[in-house]
């Protein structure tokens, strides 16, 4: 990881400075600016930050609770392969939370002011996409199903679910410049806003199923693209 060339992220005096590098750092890791095997310098994310040791340190320990990056002591920090069993792990507590979380909101009184937050983030992705801004794509794709938990009233469970996706967010964003995946994530989340207009639990249910259904089902055929970035 060569840093020296990076412009100096915004300190947030509000916020401890543990908490800022683990966000700079998993941001880039997920959207894969860090592939995995990237090797990560502390002194240079000192550098880059202008804090001490200590919250640098506790960064890359919570980037290693989530197994997200490997540490060897004395030695290096690299950016950990793409694990398939925890991806898959992540999946099924992600399906289950979120089919739930979905059936809520269609059922609820405010489904239509749901729906409507919904369309706006479909139309920000689109945007980007007709721009060629894939990450802020991806990005909007987060925010997309953040809507959902937030709807709900179950943020914390959001940042559950987040604390375990670090994997299989790697593995979509590895799909996401394949031809015509970007914009069936447009077709499908069109379909859940739709489904939740009309107040259709079943229906938005459907729509979600299959949409998070497609995470894994490529895995195989990246594998075979980009072995290196996979655990073996």
């Amino acid at each position: 990881m060569d840093l020296t060339r990076s412009a100096r992220p915004s300190r947030d005096p509000s916020r401890h400075a543990a908490p800022q590098v683990f966000d700079y750092l998993r941001e880039r890791i997920i959207t894969l600016e860090m592939p995995p095997g990237t090797l990560i310098s502390r002194a240079e994310l000192q550098d880059l930050f202008g804090f001490s040791s200590t919250p640098v340190r506790d960064a890359l320990l919570k980037l290693q609770e989530e197994q997200l990056v490997e540490i060897f002591p004395q030695h290096a920090t690299v950016v950990s392969p793409i694990d398939l069993e925890l991806a898959r792990q992540a999946h099924f507590l992600r399906r289950s939370i979120e089919l739930e979380a979905v059936r809520t909101v269609a059922l609820g009184e405010g489904h239509a002011a749901i729906a409507a937050r919904l369309d706006g983030v479909i139309a920000l992705q689109d945007e980007r996409l007709a721009r060629g801004d894939l990450p802020g794509f991806d990005a909007g794709d987060r925010d997309f199903h953040r809507v959902l938990f937030d709807a709900t009233g179950i943020h914390s469970l959001w940042l559950m679910v987040r604390r375990y996706s670090g994997h299989i967010d790697r593995i979509r964003r590895l799909h996401l410049p394949m031809p015509g995946k970007a914009e069936r994530v447009l077709r499908e989340h069109r379909a859940v806003a739709a489904a939740v207009r009309a107040g259709d639990a079943a229906g938005a249910q459907d729509a979600l199923r299959t949409h998070l259904s497609n995470s894994l089902a490529y895995a195989p055929d990246l594998v075979a693209l980009w072995p290196a970035y996979f655990r073996s």
